[in-house]
């Protein structure tokens, strides 16, 4: 029996593909008071604020599914918050990474799929 639960897998599983894609790590699982952004990190001339969304094999819906409007919300608030808190001149950018994980072993990446600009800044975008 595994106790690893698959949301953590995904997120370990999320940050070891973005690594192997050039991405730097800046921080995980950064709360404030609005909520959670689960990867927070750097591609290129992007800092990149990622949510990491793990099913099991033969999930009736599609992880970037769980993304909802009030999640997207959530996320928003927080990146501002990290941006006021470490100022950045990178431009900041919402991916989403589907993880699908091994019912039998949820540290067995099945598929990972990486949305980049998976959402944007909307209305909030001010606050950048």
């Amino acid at each position: 029996m595994h106790t690893t639960t698959k949301g953590l897998a995904g997120e370990v599983l999320a940050a070891r593909f973005l690594r192997s894609k050039g991405y730097t790590i800046l921080s995980s699982n950064y709360h404030s008071r609005f909520g959670e952004i689960d990867i927070i990190a750097v591609d290129g001339r992007y800092i990149v604020f990622v949510e990491v969304k793990a099913r099991s094999e033969g999930s009736m819906i599609l992880p970037r599914e769980a993304v909802t409007a009030d999640k997207q919300h959530k996320i928003l608030r927080t990146a501002a918050v990290y941006l006021r808190a470490y100022p950045s001149n990178l431009q900041p950018r919402f991916d989403v990474v589907e993880v699908w994980v091994s019912d039998a072993d949820p540290m067995i990446p099945l598929q990972i799929d990486h949305l980049i600009s998976a959402y944007e800044a909307g209305d909030l975008h001010e606050a950048f």
